[in-house]
């Protein structure tokens, strides 16, 4: 079954899965076929229902995170890799039932509180301290990131043909679900690129590379956001940007344009309270 692998990677790129989901699905498959292998000391050949709800029970229950239980959402989060993992094998003619059904999914209780945790004092902040450390690739990364709003994998994709620092717009051209959108860019984001352009040195089709690729892994970002923050992340500045532009006077289905939500109801959550502010006013009863 783990010879399957490239062609499953193939199936979810057909399906129009993100790089980031591809890899995420990947782990998550893999992860079952170890806990299939160590559980009934045989090769998984195909999926059965029974062993697909004992390891839902085994997430549930008996795995752990940091101490803790896995909660309900990340537990859907792999069971939907095992959901497309049936649908490929289907499609390979390994097998013709589905044996995960929604229904399996965990409900999770929606949480509507505004994930925002930060200000706009902490972003500037956070930029400031980057730019005096001289990490000119950083700043103009975060920059975007606060004040564009885009996803860290759409970001790290941007080729130097996307942008036109004189018309002020950035084409994303491979956002969540395949999806262009054109997304305006204000004087930090030029003045930020424009600082790092300075010092790239690269012949890269990519605007953020590094000495060792053509393009910087997010993984090479996370490290250096945790040198400067231990709250702040990619996606953080993401929940910002969206909460910024709405407290700024933006409409909702302005910003869902801008950061590309699918569904609007995403862009409402930010109209909401955070959770610091609910704890507050849950005190105030």
């Amino acid at each position: 079954m783990s010879g399957y692998s490239e062609k499953f990677i193939d199936y979810l790129s057909k399906e129009g899965k993100s790089e980031n989901t591809i890899k995420t699905y990947l782990l998550n498959v893999q992860e079952y076929l170890k806990w299939f292998q160590e559980t009934y000391d045989l090769e998984c050949k195909k999926l059965y229902r029974e062993n697909v709800l004992e390891y839902k029970s085994y997430l549930l229950n008996v795995k752990k995170h940091r101490g803790k239980n896995l909660n309900g959402k990340t537990v859907n989060g792999k069971l939907s890799a095992l959901y497309s993992f049936n649908k490929f094998l289907i499609s390979e003619g390994i097998q013709s039932e589905i044996v995960l059904n929604k229904s399996d999914f965990v409900k999770v209780q929606i949480d509507y509180a505004n994930p925002c945790i930060i200000t706009k004092n902490d972003v500037e902040r956070f930029r400031q301290k980057i730019l005096e450390a001289g990490d000119k690739r950083l700043y103009a990364l975060v920059t975007i990131l606060a004040y564009a709003g885009l996803r860290i994998s759409e970001a790290l994709n941007i080729k130097l043909s996307d942008y036109s620092l004189e018309a002020k717009e950035l084409v994303v051209r491979r956002g969540k679900g395949d999806k262009q959108r054109i997304v305006y860019l204000n004087s930090k984001i030029i003045n930020a690129i424009r600082g790092y352009l300075k010092v790239r040195q690269s012949n890269s089709e990519y605007l953020f590379v590094s000495r060792e690729s053509d393009k910087v892994d997010r993984t090479v970002i996370n490290k250096h956001f945790k040198k400067y923050s231990n709250i702040i992340t990619p996606h953080m500045l993401r929940h910002f940007y969206v909460t910024h532009c709405l407290e700024m006077g933006y409409s909702v289905h302005e910003v869902a344009n801008q950061a590309g939500h699918r569904d609007i109801k995403t862009t409402l959550i930010y109209t909401n309270p955070n959770r610091e502010e609910m704890k507050r006013k849950a005190e105030l009863l």
